[in-house]
């Protein structure tokens, strides 16, 4: 008898094909990084030795995007803060996060940067390496997403949504333990949300992300009502 292949040996199999092949709004980051990279390898002011390997402008991603460059922006500056054991990175990138929601709060169909995060570099090799790491898990919600609760991603809705975003961002940019990782998922599932026009995604995102920082704000706050009674009961 033939044995029948295993549940796992063909999720093993779609998230090796999903590697090679990244599908929806991980295929065209991989595709713009990819471009980026080529352009600046071909640049000869740019050294073979430079520390970091090739770099890009983040203004040079949004001028590959289109209308959903929101989303697209959002989602690979939050795919560093996804991951457990990455430092410093997610606090350079929250800053244009908030910018970006704060934009979507107020009605821009497209994104602008001021000069100084247009010109901001990163190096191409370094969030290629976070894109590989992060499309693996990106790619399961982008399996199961469609087009569904269009009002959350209309134009109105999205001011909504970068009113509700801008709280779990700003967690991300305090450079405390457990500030950035939740939140920076639910700013990625948002982020997929517009992305995919999937309204369920973004309101997941959105809760997830707000629910995280609430509850941190709660055992903060916990904590330092327990200190102070402490300090009073010495005293």
């Amino acid at each position: 008898m033939c044995a029948m292949p295993t549940t796992s040996s063909n999720d093993d199999a779609e998230n090796a094909e999903h590697m090679r092949n990244p599908r929806g709004a991980t295929r065209v980051l991989a595709g713009v990084l990819a471009e980026l990279r080529t352009n600046a390898e071909a640049n000869p002011a740019l050294k073979p030795g430079d520390e970091g390997g090739p770099h890009g402008r983040l203004g040079d991603i949004v001028d590959r995007l289109d209308e959903r460059a929101y989303g697209f922006l959002i989602l690979l500056l939050a795919l560093p803060c996804c991951l457990p054991f990455v430092y410093i990175l997610p606090q350079i990138v929250a800053l244009p996060m908030l910018a970006l929601a704060f934009q979507m709060a107020m009605g821009r169909r497209h994104p602008w940067l001021p000069k100084a995060l247009h010109d901001r570099s990163f190096s191409i090799p370094a969030f290629e390496k976070v894109l590989a790491r992060a499309s693996r898990y990106v790619g399961i919600v982008e399996r199961v997403s469609t087009p569904r609760l269009k009002p959350v991603t209309s134009q109105l809705g999205a001011r909504l949504v970068g009113v509700l975003l801008i709280a779990p961002m700003a967690s991300i940019l305090v450079p405390l333990p457990s500030t950035n990782t939740v939140p920076g998922i639910g700013v990625a599932i948002a982020a997929l949300g517009l992305i995919e026009r999937d309204g369920v995604l973004v309101i997941l995102g959105a809760v997830l992300g707000l629910a995280w920082v609430a509850l941190l704000a709660f055992l903060g706050l916990e904590a330092a009502s327990l200190i102070k009674a402490w300090v009073s009961g010495i005293f």
